[in-house]
Order: structure tokens, then sequence, then C-alpha cells
């Protein structure tokens, strides 16, 4: 969702701030990697950290690592012996990801994976806690049907873009696989019984979802 410069600024002034950790990933994340934008941020990694916090999960799982910022956010609300495995196809990541990981203070729960997230997905443990998404627009619903019977009842699913640059109210292009990809998702998950869920219009568009 688009907001003014300025209130976008009064927002950002009144979080918490980025920890040291955090803000050298934002900074050279903007610096050294390719779309930068693709980044959490601070508003939104605060938003997944207050959810982590609340739900205290044992086992989250993230779908599209990027440079490892929402990894870290969502790590703030693991148990004590929770863990975070996040999935990330871009094997030029790797070295960038793990650098950040093995200075955090939660470098022991964290799991990176570098493959095909529908590969993977179908190896992890099931009574997952907590998931995010943000990876391939195009096969959002692919991952939905994978997650769902791993996700625990009262687990959560966040799936960010689904407002996708408000493409999502906009003339479909015929060959727009990304759009597509997220109005199948969007449509399929708003009448499957096993779920609620409700949008949340921050930045891209957050949808959360509760299994039932």
């Amino acid at each position: 969702m688009e907001l003014s410069p300025e209130i976008d600024e009064y927002i950002i002034k009144n979080l918490v701030p980025e920890n040291a950790l955090l803000a050298e990933i934002n900074r050279e994340t903007h610096a050294k990697v390719l779309m930068p934008r693709m980044l959490s941020g601070q508003l939104q990694g605060r938003i997944l950290s207050m959810i982590s916090n609340m739900l205290k999960p044992k086992l989250i799982l993230e779908i599209g690592t990027y440079t490892g910022y929402s990894a870290l956010c969502l790590a703030e609300g693991l148990s004590a012996d929770g863990k975070l495995h996040t999935i990330e196809i871009n094997d030029e990541l790797e070295t960038f990801v793990l650098k950040y990981f093995e200075q955090s203070e939660y470098k022991n729960h964290l799991h990176l994976h570098i493959g095909d997230a529908l590969e993977i997905i179908q190896k992890l443990p099931n009574n997952i806690d907590l998931v995010f998404i943000d990876a391939d627009k195009r096969i959002y619903l692919d991952y939905y049907h994978l997650i769902i019977d791993k996700l625990r009842p009262g687990g959560i699913i966040l799936a960010d873009n689904v407002l996708w640059g408000n493409k999502v109210v906009t003339p479909l292009a015929g060959n727009d696989e990304y759009t597509k990809g997220i109005l199948a998702f969007n449509d399929f998950v708003k009448t499957d019984n096993r779920v609620e869920n409700v949008i949340l219009p921050v930045r891209d568009g957050i949808m959360m979802l509760r299994k039932l």
C-alpha cells in the first residue's frame, strides 16, 4: 500500500529501531544485491517479529530467504528449542546469508536450504507453527497445497505481495503469469474452509491465514 512519504517516515520513526545486524543486512543488500526492494525492511520486519513473538513457535518455515533479513526477524520469536527452516533457490545468495546467520544469536536455530522449495518442503517436519511465503509468485498456490497439511491447527501462514503492486485490481495482461499466480492463490484461500484469512494492507499486502 502506497503511503505518503511523510506518513512512511512517521511510521519508521515510531518503530523499534533495527538492531545492528539487521541494519547491516539492509545496508549491504542495497549496496550489493540486485532488486534490493525485495528486502522485507524495518516495518515488515517488525510485523514478522511481533507475530512470531506472539506465537512463540517451535517450528518456522520461510519460503524465499533472499538476504536473510526476514528470517532473522522471524527468529526473534522462536521458543528456546525452536527451529527455523528457510529455503532459497538462488545459490549465489548462500554465502551472503550464511555470513549474517553466523553472526546472529539465533545461528544454532537457523537452517538454510538451497534449492527448489517444492521439493524441499516435502522433506521437512510436520506440525509447523508459522510459515512465511515470499518466493515465486507464479506458484504460491503450489506452496500452499504442500504446506497446509504440515501446518498444525491454529498455525499461521503469512503470504507476502498478495496485492502485487495493485495489479490484482487492474486489467490482467495475457502473459502476466505472476499476477495470475497471486490471483489464483487469493481466490483459492478465501473459499478454503480449512483456514480463515485477512489481507493486511502493509507495503505490497500480506495475507494472514490461520488454520482451523
